[in-house]
């Protein structure tokens, strides 16, 4: 049984064909997933009877991954925008959260606070909003840009953005400032649980300053426990600065699993997705998240090189290199690791083996829960939801049913004043 922390949460984190960058290749790959709701409704419909908090779909308003081999672009980049395909599967579901990202350097406070607050009355106060500021120079090119925003600047832009759009959804209007400016409140009534969830996933200083000051969940990456366990102490360590309690904010890491029965099949079918890798792809993911343009340069057997400090996403740059670093990888070696699940944290087993894995973080003061990132859909979410799953509610770590109708009912989060 739970040793006194409650249970944990559990958000499901769909991405058309899997997580793994080669599960379009795989033999149970459905490659037009992206633009198949069906298939959207199929796994919503997985993860509520599995009791999930959340569905969570993320975005990039630009083609991932240019210029490398073309199936792989196409399967993993076409997909509906995000929030649209929340509200289309709000009214095929009954209980489950839905979340999607959406970018503080592309949008305007009003208009994206009124689209949220939609979202959450058609599902009944189901709705949240990962706050993100976008650190892709695809992106940037896609929005009459001249290029990326410094670092500094997109963040200071987000606190402004992030501050209009929740008095917006107190039912406040009027804001000058220097980025925005407000004039009406919003032409819609108080959320049904009072605000839209907040969720942030920056885990740079200013990052974590933002998701402390401002979210009620941050997704994070973090291969070692050790990692999870620092980032976990040190955001919720700055909450009282903003008069805000531990329990105000739950952190979830990523983990992508590969579940099966016994564990020699879990392994076989992850040695069968890490086959599946073309170098080009994986150099080039590992490319985009480093945000630089020329490693296919470097001999894909040697190291890593030096890098600059990016402008673009730095916390997931210092993640990659640390790892590189301490576990002596090359460029290849790294590539298809990373390629596996993004730097998140990979776990390979059995029902058990996981969960004695995810208990072990979550007692040990590391999550509050976990983002599940399917290696490949709708295979291994099946798997975990029906295998994981149940072995989770037999400890007393995951819940049987849900006890209320809103997503802030799931997290047990307290309704905004």
């Amino acid at each position: 049984m739970s040793a006194g922390r409650g249970q944990m949460k559990l958000g499901a984190f769909l991405w058309a064909t899997g997580h793994h960058i080669a599960a379009w290749r795989h033999p149970q790959a459905h490659v037009t997933a992206g633009i198949d709701i069906d298939h959207y409704i199929q796994l919503a419909r997985t993860a509520e009877a599995a009791k999930f908090d959340m569905i969570f779909c993320e975005d990039a308003a630009g083609v991932r991954e240019a210029n490398v081999n073309i199936a792989s672009q196409t399967s993993r980049s076409i997909g509906f925008e995000p929030i649209s395909l929340l509200a289309a599967l709000a009214v095929q579901t009954e209980r489950i959260g839905l979340v999607s990202t959406a970018s503080t350097s592309y949008n305007e406070p009003y208009g994206l606070a009124r689209t949220f607050l939609s979202l959450d009355h058609l599902s009944g106060g189901r709705a949240g909003w990962n706050l993100v500021t976008s650190a892709s120079q695809i992106e940037a090119a896609n929005f009459g840009s001249t290029g990326l925003r410094p670092h500094a600047d997109r963040y200071e832009r987000a606190r402004e953005f992030a501050a209009v759009v929740a008095g917006l959804w107190q039912g406040q209007g009027g804001h000058e400032g220097r980025s925005f400016s407000t004039r009406d409140p919003l032409d819609l009534p108080r959320s049904p649980q009072g605000a839209p969830v907040m969720v942030q996933a920056g885990a740079s200083d200013e990052g974590r300053d933002l998701a402390a000051r401002t979210a009620d969940v941050v997704f994070t990456a973090a291969q070692t426990f050790e990692e999870a366990k620092a980032f976990y102490d040190d955001l919720k360590g700055r909450l009282a600065a903003h008069g805000r309690e531990p329990e105000d904010v739950k952190i979830m890491p990523g983990v992508a699993p590969v579940v099966a029965a016994s564990e020699a099949e879990a392994r076989a079918k992850h040695d069968e997705l890490q086959e599946l890798i073309p170098d080009d792809v994986g150099v080039a993911l590992l490319s985009s998240y480093l945000s630089i343009s020329d490693l296919a340069r470097y001999p894909i057997d040697g190291p890593l090189p030096e890098l600059p400090v990016s402008e673009g996403m730095q916390s997931r740059q210092a993640l990659v290199i640390e790892q590189s670093r301490r576990d002596k990888l090359s460029i290849r070696q790294l590539a298809r690791h990373f390629a596996g699940a993004r730097g998140h944290w990979r776990v390979v087993g059995t029902p058990a083996q996981i969960a004695d894995e995810l208990e072990a973080r979550f007692e040990g003061g590391a999550a509050d829960g976990f983002n599940v990132m399917p290696s490949y859909f709708p295979g291994q979410l099946d798997a975990f939801a029906t295998l994981v799953v149940p072995e989770l509610q037999r400890r007393g770590l995951f819940r049987t049913d849900y006890e209320g109708s809103t997503l802030r009912d799931h997290l047990g989060l307290k309704r905004p004043a």
